[in-house]
């Protein structure tokens, strides 16, 4: 006898579900019971855009906050095609292997064009997103400013409260993102190509004067005496700025994501750094600066969304950009146009 074969997706279990939403006290419950799964939904819910969603991430992240600070936050930055992702792997490696619980925060660069994201890296750490105790949670850049996904630093206090013992992020490359990295890590990690100056690399010297610590990665093979050269170079550059951090002198070091070289030796410089500066709660107040920081972004954040959803700015804003475009208005009065009009009597807004 042969069988009728159903109709297409009449099988309930061929189509795939959507996980229930979870209350507040379930993200809380998950996140502080080490629930992958959980934490990345807690990661989502932080990173919409909707009003509804932030309440709620703010409310789980309130209930939160007396089991976060306890990680070591660490920065890592260079210019594209420095060997950012492989030297992670490799120290990423290096941690978990010695029992270290770590997450990794990659920012991924967001089109212009298309507002959409790479969002690979753990395509391209395949090694490290197989650890246990690794998380590697990759975010759209968006607009944010220089490139630092806004929510880093929530996602960073939602990892701590998940039992992680180190946190790396990593930025999109050189430029304001390194401003931002600043902001929200304790130790500043920057990585230098071999045989390349500070012009061919994009590296402004104000960036380098932010680091805690220098390595010249690839330093393998031929690029050897080249690396050893550039080593010796920023070392002496580095005499005559000022630290980047208080009691601590940053190191020009050398490494090989690809060979695992210079990994052990840039974890004990990390924890010797640790060691010396909670002692005296140096880090402490660069925390507490952080907060404030932060504080900051986030006013100027909302004021700028209240203005761009103002109903009387979206009224007034052709009228005033045809006004400049035709030479009849400068560009401070366009602005002071559309910030009165901003200001002005009645609510209308639309928020």
């Amino acid at each position: 006898m042969t069988e009728t074969p159903e109709p297409c997706g009449s099988r309930e279990a061929a189509l795939p579900r959507r996980p229930r939403a979870l209350a507040a006290e379930g993200y809380v419950d998950g996140v502080l019971a080490g629930d992958r799964a959980v934490l990345a939904r807690a990661i989502t819910l932080l990173e919409s855009s909707s009003r509804l969603h932030e309440t709620k991430a703010q409310g789980v992240l309130q209930r939160l906050l007396a089991y976060t600070g306890k990680a070591k936050r660490v920065g890592i930055t260079g210019v594209p095609g420095v060997g950012k992702s492989t030297f992670i792997e490799s120290f990423g490696c290096f941690l978990t292997e010695r029992g270290l619980k770590l997450a990794v925060l990659t920012i991924d660069p967001s089109s212009a064009r298309s507002r959409g994201s790479i969002l690979g890296d753990k395509t391209r750490m395949e090694r490290l997103s197989r650890e246990p105790l690794a998380f590697i949670r990759p975010s759209p850049a968006g607009d944010s400013l220089g490139g630092v996904a806004r929510r880093t630093r929530e996602t960073m206090l939602l990892c701590e409260a998940a039992g992680f013992d180190v946190i790396l992020v990593e930025t999109v490359g050189v430029g304001q993102s390194e401003i931002a990295l600043r902001s929200m890590v304790d130790f500043f990690l920057l990585l230098l190509l071999p045989g390349a100056g500070d012009e061919l690399q994009g590296i402004k010297k104000g960036i380098i004067e932010m680091a805690d610590a220098v390595l010249i990665n690839k330093a393998d093979g031929e690029n050897r005496l080249r690396a050893e050269q550039a080593r010796v170079e920023q070392d002496a550059a580095l005499h005559y700025s000022q630290p980047a951090t208080p009691g601590w002198r940053t190191e020009v070091g050398l490494c090989s994501g690809l060979t695992g070289e210079g990994i052990p030796e840039t974890w004990a410089r990390i924890e010797h750094f640790y060691k010396e500066l909670n002692g005296n709660g140096v880090i402490a107040r660069r925390r507490q600066q952080q907060a404030l920081d932060w504080l900051s972004d986030l006013v100027h954040d909302e004021l700028r969304r209240r203005f761009d959803h103002d109903s009387r700015v979206k009224a007034r804003l052709p009228v005033v950009r045809e006004a400049l475009l035709r030479g009849e208005m400068t560009a401070l009065a366009a602005a002071h146009a559309l910030l009165a009009a901003h200001d002005g009597p009645g609510e209308t807004r639309d928020n």
